[in-house]
């Protein structure tokens, strides 16, 4: 039987692929062991290619889990999406954020038990809350003011 956590991050992995649908994109899951991808899109033209790492909390959170490699991945074709689900049939919220914002921006704390955290604060991604552009114009950086 699939765990809570599984069930959540199925969850934002299947939002975040109809959001893209919706707008266009053609949307493949990867198999669940990917390291790195939970999604492969592209436009219709094939000229365009992304993979899409999707981090979901099951209700709002100030930040989101990450893996060590997160600090190492730095691609203009690589984009993070990170979902905050919300009650019922609220919308959830979209962080549309570039890797190359993630490696820069990713903290690592580290346990008195000695449990390694590496984790993507909220404050960091706000600027990037529906950038659904990251899709359209590879490498942009959201509108500022």
């Amino acid at each position: 039987m699939a765990s809570k956590g599984m069930m959540t991050g199925m969850q934002g992995v299947y939002l975040v692929a109809a959001e893209l649908t919706k707008r266009g994109k053609i949307v493949s899951p990867t198999s669940r062991n990917a390291i790195g991808a939970d999604l492969l899109v592209t436009d219709h033209q094939c000229r365009h290619a992304w993979s899409v790492q999707v981090k979901t909390n099951s209700k709002p959170a100030g930040f989101w889990l990450l893996n060590e490699n997160s600090g190492k991945i730095d691609s203009d074709s690589h984009v993070y999406v990170f979902v905050n689900l919300r009650p019922k049939d609220e919308r959830p919220e979209f962080y549309v954020v570039p890797s190359r914002t993630v490696a820069r921006k990713m903290t690592t704390s580290h346990a008195r038990t000695g449990s390694v955290w590496h984790e993507f604060d909220r404050r960091d991604a706000l600027a990037f809350r529906e950038f659904w552009d990251a899709f359209d114009k590879p490498g942009a950086e959201p509108p500022t003011g």
